[in-house]
């Protein structure tokens, strides 16, 4: 991450986001050394201090990005119409083949759309194959570095593919493809929890809030041991425990199957769910699943892009508020939800809490998407001091530009944040202090030559991937209708539109 500003900064003239006042009002920030020391009118500032012009500005905190996927960087725009199922089933088409300096770019390219869209921190769950590696997570914590954001990274693990954590999707496949998907197979448990401890141990990050977590990929998709074994890795090191639970309703359907109870409830009984445990997703949680997160103090990442792209159902984000449960909200990686745009990834929370129910008193509340998409993300990483601007905080900041048409005219701050911003308004980002984004422009990057290393490793991949494409296209559709069998099946909850009438919302 970049470094802080050195010495005292105090930002004049801009109008603060504050979800108490319907208009953000003018105010000063204060800041010493990348922390905020004091916001209020007319500030007075000691001899020397710098002073940034933030006329027409709105200023508000740093976004934070609860769920993604930097290894997906280098996938963007691959898959159109693919089910989760599916979209697993490409990943050695969409993944393969990786050196250390692609696993580096592709979140490079990530961060960079991050921050260039007012994201200053974000929960990574990248992944690497067979392994994670100690110098392929320094190679990807260094791409946040380099474009100075903060980042939580957890390696995306399991011990079981996808065609032995689905019962019944081998068998269904025919003999040669059954042969061939016989071959993807992950290393044993213990190699993994071990390389993933010699990872941590050789982190050198965390004085940058580049930390690191644990992330078993999907509960089914790991056996009990190797669930038992992240959390006493994550236990061991005092880091975060992050898992897409629910996101489908194969998922759902498979825990119950598989365990004869909810797939929350199955990783509560061992142990799993506590304050730092962060749900991906979690589309097809009931009232009780809910209940029991809010009580262990979880978080939950709402994913809205990715949960319709994917065709995986409707969170539903504000009976998950009310039941007390601390809600983050991510862009999830830009192979599924296709961009990492996190005002998007707002204006969908909020508007596909609208669609579910006819009582608008019902919906979520621009307040509350700003909230999660802001403190409520910042829980679920972990990071303290982000998320919103207040003495005592680390400055990051996104200064939006009022010119923008999007604020013409400027009625209501968190209505138009959540409704109508589109990005296009972010005119600076700083993070601790220093502007890691000006005037519309990097200040640590290169984007032409990012851009040209960005299409030479699409090149070079696709090429090397020819087979895997091939594999992919002979089994998605055996994997597409075996698995919309499965979520054909009943389930006690529904969290598809088409279902409404029967949806017991």
């Amino acid at each position: 991450m970049a470094k802080a500003e050195p010495g005292w900064q105090l930002i004049q003239g801009g109008r603060l986001a504050d979800p108490g006042q319907r208009r953000a009002p003018l105010t000063d920030i204060l800041i010493q050394d990348g922390i905020i020391r004091e916001v209020g009118a007319n500030l007075a500032a000691p001899e020397g201090t710098r002073i940034l012009d933030a006329s027409a500005c709105l200023l508000h905190p740093g976004l934070v990005n609860a769920h993604t996927h930097g290894h997906g960087g280098l996938a963007r725009g691959q898959g159109d119409r693919m089910s989760l199922e599916t979209l697993l089933a490409a990943a050695p088409w969409f993944g393969g083949g990786r050196t250390l300096e692609d696993k580096r770019l592709s979140t490079l390219l990530c961060a960079a759309e991050m921050v260039a869209k007012g994201c200053t921190a974000a929960y990574d769950l990248t992944m690497e194959v067979p392994l994670p590696t100690t110098e392929g997570l320094d190679a990807i914590a260094d791409a946040y570095a380099t474009v100075g954001m903060r980042a939580m990274i957890a390696p995306m693990v399991a011990d079981r593919s996808l065609y032995e954590a689905i019962p019944g999707l081998m068998d269904a496949l025919p003999d040669k493809l059954r042969a061939e998907a016989e071959k993807i197979r992950f290393r044993p448990w213990q190699e993994t929890i071990n390389a993933m401890d010699s990872a941590f141990r050789s982190w050198r990050w965390a004085s940058q809030d580049i930390r690191f977590a644990v992330g078993p990929t999907i509960p089914h998709h790991c056996s009990q041991e190797f669930l038992c074994g992240c959390r006493d890795l994550a236990r061991k090191h005092g880091v975060g425990l992050h898992s897409h639970v629910g996101e489908s309703k194969v998922q759902a359907v498979v825990g119950m199957q598989k365990y004869g109870m909810t797939l929350v409830h199955y990783m509560d009984s061992l142990g799993l769910i506590g304050p730092d445990f962060t749900v991906a997703h979690g589309i097809w949680l009931d009232d009780d699943d809910f209940r029991l997160l809010a009580d262990r103090g979880a978080s939950i990442a709402h994913n809205p892009a990715s949960n319709m792209k994917l065709g995986n159902g409707m969170f539903r984000l504000k009976r998950a508020l009310e039941l007390g449960v601390n809600v983050g909200i991510g862009t999830d990686g830009v192979s599924s939800g296709d961009n990492s745009n996190m005002y998007e990834a707002m204006r969908l929370a909020a508007h596909t809490s609208h669609v579910q129910k006819p009582d608008p008193y019902e919906w979520a509340t621009a307040e509350q998407v700003y909230r999660a998409g802001t403190l409520g993300s910042a829980k679920a990483l972990g990071i303290e001091g982000i998320g919103a601007i207040a003495p005592g905080m680390k400055a990051d900041i996104v200064f939006l530009d009022l010119h923008k048409t999007q604020w013409m005219p400027h009625n209501a701050t968190l209505n138009q944040m959540i409704h109508a911003e589109d990005a296009t308004g972010v005119r600076h980002v700083m993070i601790g202090g220093r502007f890691v984004y000006r005037d519309g422009r990097h200040t640590m990057l290169d984007m032409a030559k990012l851009a040209e290393e960005a299409e030479a490793a699409r090149e070079r991949l696709e090429a090397a991937a020819t087979g895997a494409k091939a594999l992919f296209e002979a089994l998605e559709p055996v994997v597409a209708s075996f698995c919309s069998g499965l979520a054909a099946r009943p389930y006690h909850l529904s969290r598809y539109m088409c279902d409404a009438p029967n949806s017991g919302l």
